[in-house]
């Protein structure tokens, strides 16, 4: 019964591992985007509300950037800049609030979905004060960065042609200017996947040392330890 017991939950570690790993890489993992595909996500996002005077540039180059899609993991880099005051546009929602609130309510609301789709983000947080290198006026005055890391492009685009994204979105566009550049990695801690099979082979190893010792054996010979031949 008791190694009934341990193989069951060795068993349940991996069911764990496995689950981590379908969240990680859903879908067609490494499967590079389609025409149809693209063609499908790029008719909602038109449906997105966007500033009009943003939307053409937006959707040529969130399709450009399909079109080149590599079938690999990413990391989006947030670089955003608060608004002095909400910026309204046709399609946004009545808010009173300040755009840092606006923001706060988008991303409540966003990391659910993001969750759904495999993405987790990896940093979060306010900026200090202006750069202290390049001082262009362009370059300068972000307020909060946020690094997101998602399973595939194919991903990012199931995340913003979900029906719930679309009434969510306009609350960080009336609160900031926002900069979305795509990163490849090359240097970064281990995939989450790696990282929980690692953990999880660390508790099963443990968990039978334990009871190996509990019952008075070895754990590197299996022989009874001193004494016990005689009880």
């Amino acid at each position: 019964m008791r190694r009934t017991g341990f193989v069951m939950f060795g068993a349940l570690l991996l069911v764990i591992f496995i689950g981590v790993c379908l969240w990680q890489m859903p879908g067609l993992a490494g499967a590079r985007l389609s025409k149809n595909e693209i063609a499908r996500y790029m008719s909602a996002i038109e449906k997105v509300p966007f500033p009009p005077d943003e939307r053409r540039e937006v959707v040529a180059h969130v399709r450009a950037w399909a079109e080149a899609d590599d079938g690999k993991p990413f990391y989006m880099l947030n670089l955003m800049r608060y608004h002095d005051t909400i910026r309204t546009f046709p399609g946004s929602p009545p808010f009173t609030g300040t755009p840092r609130e606006s923001n706060q309510i988008y991303e409540n609301a966003v990391m659910p979905l993001v969750l759904k789709i495999g993405a987790f983000p990896l940093f979060a947080g306010e900026t200090q004060g202006g750069n202290v290198m390049g001082f262009d006026a362009g370059e300068d005055g972000w307020n909060r960065v946020l690094l997101v890391r998602y399973p595939s492009r194919r991903a990012f685009l199931d995340l913003v042609t979900d029906p719930a994204y679309a009434p969510i979105a306009p609350y960080k566009l009336m609160a900031l200017e926002v900069a979305l550049v795509p990163n490849t990695s090359e240097i970064v801690l281990p995939n989450l996947w790696v990282a929980t099979g690692v953990i999880l082979l660390l508790i099963f190893v443990t968990t039978g040392w334990i009871r190996a010792a509990r019952r008075g054996v070895s754990p590197e010979a299996g022989a009874p330890r001193s004494g016990d031949a005689t009880r």
